[in-house]
């Protein structure tokens, strides 16, 4: 019985997640926008007009939904796995990888300075940079649990880095024409610009097949540089931990979630083969209906009131941010 009455507690929650990721799904067959931006605001509505941010009535609603926003969310990253090949790498050149990695930290080290230079909550501060430098709104779920991050800014961040790349899909390959790049050289810059995988295939695409090729592979280099990503970040919370409870006698544990370990495994599995495609993709659809389910959750638990005072500096910041970004992977590829 009390099992059954732990599991009936979600149940309103989650279904109000489910609901405004279905309308989120509605919306965005009609208008070229992306879903996990989409499922966000209208949580956020929902949630502020509705259940007016879960007090009162809107307190049945809570527990459901802070199970949808991280115990899906983390499901739906371990599945996120099998979308990713590592012998992709293979089909990069040295020059190419340099241009991945560089790209990477530049930004995330410029997302991180710029917010300090603003006074920008430094969670919110990363996960732009995080989300600019790697993979959007999947790098921002991924690390989010790692750093710590409140909904607030992880609903801010992903909304933004959506926004920055929506703008991408028609900017760089202007910018790849006006700096007379070659095919492969727009496919290269596109893909080592572009927010989400799909904003990168459509600009590298718009270009031409050979563009939008190499705009594929080298956006899913990055997209491999999350497992890194996310090791280097529990050193760090490590690290701080230890900082933190030197002369206190506590133990300190940060441990690397299980569901890295689950999204390393379906990217082995994938780079191996070893499930028929058919497999795969029913896998990778799944993660990405459930990655929405937890977007709305997301959207769900933010506060009109902290969007409000963060807002116009993250939008700052991620403009900045993303401007730096398209001029460093120039300067990058006119010199290799």
């Amino acid at each position: 019985m009390l099992r059954i009455s732990k599991y009936k507690k979600h149940t309103r929650g989650l279904l109000a997640s489910i609901v405004v990721a279905i309308m989120a799904y509605t919306v965005t067959e009609f208008i070229s926008f992306s879903t996990a931006t989409v499922a966000i605001i209208l949580g956020m509505l929902v949630g502020n007009i509705f259940f007016k941010t879960f007090h009162g009535d809107g307190s049945h609603y809570k527990a459901g939904v802070k199970f949808a926003e991280k115990d899906l969310l983390m499901f739906a990253i371990a599945l996120m796995g099998i979308n990713l090949n590592f012998t992709m790498l293979a089909n990069l050149g040295i020059q190419t990888i340099l241009i991945i990695v560089a790209g990477m930290v530049f930004t995330i080290f410029m997302g991180i300075l710029l917010g300090k230079l603003f006074k920008l909550n430094p969670q919110l501060s990363l996960m732009i940079g995080i989300g600019n430098g790697v993979c959007g709104s999947s790098a921002i779920a991924a690390t989010s649990g790692v750093a710590k991050v409140k909904s607030n800014d992880i609903g801010v961040s992903i909304a933004l880095v959506n926004l920055m790349g929506t703008v991408g899909i028609f900017l760089a390959p202007a910018l790849a024409h006006f700096l007379g790049f070659s095919d492969i050289q727009a496919g290269i810059y596109t893909g080592n610009t572009l927010q989400a995988v799909g904003q990168a295939v459509a600009a590298g695409f718009s270009i031409s097949d050979e563009a939008g090729h190499y705009a594929t592979v080298v956006k899913m280099g990055r997209v491999l540089l999350l497992v890194p990503l996310v090791l280097i970040l529990i050193y760090i919370a490590k690290r701080e931990s230890k900082k933190n409870s030197e002369g206190v006698n506590e133990k300190v544990k940060v441990g690397i979630p299980f569901f890295i370990l689950w999204f390393v495994f379906f990217s082995v599995v994938a780079s191996l083969g070893l499930l028929p495609k058919e497999i795969e993709t029913l896998i990778g659809t799944i993660s990405h209906y459930i990655t929405l389910v937890a977007m709305s959750a997301i959207g769900l638990m933010i506060h009109f009131g902290t969007i409000v005072k963060t807002a116009g500096t993250a939008f700052k910041v991620s403009s900045i941010l993303f401007t730096l970004q398209l001029m460093f992977s120039a300067l990058l590829i006119s010199m290799l």
